[in-house]
């Protein structure tokens, strides 16, 4: 009997990240270029990615398009990044399409190295998608973006910039400008561009790039709330039902990319641009547990910022206790630093099954700022135990959305 793919991806899981193009390009093109048999747009930034592409992918399947959508990460379990009008991958097929990547793998040449976990998953979703006969996919970039393994579409039909910001410095750089760099690397010749507002350092490596490939940008400013849940943006009014001002941002760049491939002669009606955006659920970003519990990643400097500034504006002047675990490789003093304020509390855990932060760093960490109490726990499940005992204030589950997906594992258990 084959492993299921739990035990294939974890096999995989020790070759780590090395970012390259040449294994993949060369398993690609030994499985038949399934990239080339679909239109795609190809969907890279900081944070937003997944929200983009969210809605991008409901906005086309409201419209009646045969719409694939690959992601990272999952919350709960792999088949979550494999998405196709409107249901994840089965597991045995996703098993089947890796078990077919796997077998090519043995034919690279030795000098290429082993494919990783994540190059040998974005093959399967390709093959899956090239056997569907898609009318489009949304692909979201995995890291960076230069050499990112999802950056194997040579005509994309938009490329999409969320926003920069400073992450995964040790791997993409540590400035805006660097960054910019590896994120822009997802453009191509001639083929238009949709940005959300870039800071000034990294819009002018950006847009310094498109003028050397002649291609078009389009900024997309937010949208503005009209009411709760109600927007506005150029003309057009929608409901909005995701939490959180960021998505003002989010379906915004969303609906600017729809205005693009309305040029490309996809038919988008204002209905489907409605219906889309409204049914549009993204889980574990700004998500309300009965009115106590707030969830979110919040992985990095920017979205710790804005998860803060979410709060200080629909919850002002309530004191936090904030349920934090981190992967080690997370800026754990600037992240606390824009979470914290006076009189909040702190609770660390760690993560299961990853490499995170002990709890006890973090709470070190947290006790830096003035007026914090700290205190770590051993596990997530004994931090929520303690939200559930205090209940009546406001807590926040945030630092990782692998910590997220473990509080969904958590929360799904029987008496949990």
């Amino acid at each position: 009997m084959h492993p299921d793919y739990r035990t294939q991806l974890d096999r995989l899981q020790r070759f780590g990240i090395h970012l390259g193009l040449e294994r993949v390009r060369a398993l690609l093109h030994r499985l038949h270029d399934p990239q080339t048999q679909f239109p795609v747009i190809h969907v890279g930034g900081t944070n937003g990615k997944g929200s983009v592409s969210a809605f991008l992918s409901e906005i086309l399947h409201a419209a009646g398009y045969r719409v694939g959508r690959y992601t990272s990460p999952h919350l709960i379990d792999w088949p979550e990044r494999i998405w196709l009008d409107g249901a994840y991958i089965a597991p045995e097929r996703l098993q089947a399409c890796l078990e077919r990547v796997s077998a090519i793998c043995a034919e690279l040449p030795i000098d290429l190295g082993v494919p990783t976990q994540f190059e040998v998953f974005t093959c399967a979703a390709f093959v899956y998608f090239a056997e569907e006969r898609l009318d489009i996919a949304v692909i979201e970039v995995g890291l960076g973006g230069r050499l990112d393994a999802t950056n194997v579409f040579e005509h994309p039909l938009v490329s999409v910039l969320t926003g920069i910001s400073l992450e995964h410095c040790d791997r993409l750089g540590d400035t805006l400008a660097a960054i910019a760099t590896e994120k822009a690397g997802i453009l191509r010749p001639g083929r238009p561009l949709v940005s959300a507002p870039l800071p000034e350092e990294a819009s002018r490596v950006v847009h310094e790039r498109a003028r050397a490939l002649d291609v078009p940008v389009l900024i997309a400013p937010p949208a503005l709330g009209t009411a709760p849940g109600r927007c506005y943006w150029q003309g057009f009014d929608y409901d909005l039902f995701l939490s959180g001002d960021v998505q003002l941002q989010n379906s915004a760049t969303a609906l600017q990319v729809c205005r693009v491939l309305r040029t490309q002669g996809w038919n988008l009606s204002e209905k489907s641009l409605r219906t889309g955006i409204a049914a549009t659920n993204w889980p574990g970003r700004y998500q309300w547990v009965g009115d106590y519990l707030l969830i979110d990643g919040a992985h990095n400097p920017e979205a710790a910022a804005r998860l803060r500034a979410y709060l200080d504006s629909h919850r002002p002047g309530e004191s936090v206790c904030w349920l934090i675990g981190m992967l080690e490789t997370k800026d754990a003093r600037s992240i606390l630093g824009a979470l914290l304020r006076a009189g909040d509390t702190v609770m660390t855990v760690p993560i299961a099954g990853v490499a995170s932060h002990s709890p006890r760093s973090l709470s070190e960490i947290a006790r830096l700022y003035e007026g914090i109490e700290a205190q770590d726990y051993p596990s997530l499940e004994e931090g929520l135990a303690e939200v559930e005992r205090r209940r009546t204030g406001l807590s926040v589950l945030c630092g990782s959305l692998y910590l997220v997906g473990e509080y969904f594992v958590y929360a799904h258990r029987p008496n949990s």
